[in-house]
């Protein structure tokens, strides 16, 4: 089912007509007091005129149906007329925020993990959200949950055990959102519902595998960082028998040359400061 749309008639013409009708009934009834049917019939056909008049707000639309029938939508705002016979029923086209609950799920890995969206979404299409589903607001909430879910069963929190996985929960915010909105896109479209936006709001590890995974975190950084010191070290031990070797200040054998970078080595790799000895002798005593 496709949205239509129903145009409608100045409100105020008509609002006129019907006051016009009562008037012209009570002089009518007045004056013909033993005949009084023509007055009647213009009550009648007053309060039949005045049945018609209805007040659309802004970002705001009315579905007309006729004896079950879907007529159109009205979208016009302001006073407006339509035939008094239509079914109508209002329905916001304003956008509209959806706080997502923190659900507990498997990541693609296995982890549990605890995840949670923040979803825009506003009505495009009035029926298909009043026709097509049963409760489009209620269709939102769950197909947004669903939708939450399926990305988080399909990507994992992070790389650290699968080095080759590029999209992750934790790394990949903007993808990821993309993603959520794609997703939503597909599953609300047949509610006749645009997402405006939506972006993940919470993510976590479950409590009971959160001081673990801590713990891994931890140790990734410190061996990152350990990995780099070290390269550093290297670096700065070449240089420096490099710049001995180039300067020509002193003859080191092979022994003499594995000494000194060991010491270099645990100088500028060591987490505390250390306590040079110096040699009082020669060079090899």
């Amino acid at each position: 089912m496709q949205e239509k749309k129903l145009t409608s008639a100045s409100g105020y013409i008509f609002l006129l007509i019907g006051l016009a009708s009562f008037i012209l009934a009570a002089l009518v009834i007045i004056n013909y007091a033993s005949n009084p049917l023509w007055g009647i019939l213009l009550s009648f056909t007053g309060i039949f005129i005045l049945k018609g008049i209805i007040v659309i707000y802004p970002n705001e639309g009315i579905a007309a149906t006729f004896f079950g029938d879907y007529v159109g939508t009205m979208k016009e705002t302001g006073l407006r007329w339509v035939n008094p016979l239509y079914s109508k029923t209002r329905i916001s086209l304003r956008a509209r925020n959806l706080n997502g609950q923190q659900l507990k799920v498997n990541d693609k890995m296995g982890n549990p993990i605890e995840i949670a969206a923040v979803v825009v979404w506003q009505v495009s299409d009035t029926a298909k959200a009043l026709f097509d589903v049963d409760n489009y607001a209620n269709f939102v909430q769950i197909q947004s949950e669903a939708a939450v879910r399926f990305l988080a069963s399909s990507h994992a929190y992070d790389n650290m055990e699968d080095e080759h996985e590029t999209v992750t929960l934790r790394d990949n915010t903007g993808q990821i959102n993309k993603f959520l909105e794609q997703e939503l896109d597909e599953r609300l479209g047949q509610a006749g519902v645009r997402v405006m936006e939506a972006r993940i709001s919470h993510l976590a590890y479950s409590p009971e595998i959160a001081g673990a995974m801590l713990q891994r975190q931890q140790a990734t950084a410190v061996v990152s960082a350990r990995k780099q010191i070290v390269e550093g070290a290297v670096g700065m031990v070449e240089m420096a028998l490099a710049r001995l070797a180039e300067k020509g200040v002193v003859q080191l054998d092979e022994e003499r040359k594995a000494a000194m970078v060991s010491n270099l080595l645990v100088v500028l790799c060591g987490e505390k400061s250390v306590s040079p000895v110096v040699n009082a002798g020669t060079l090899y005593n």
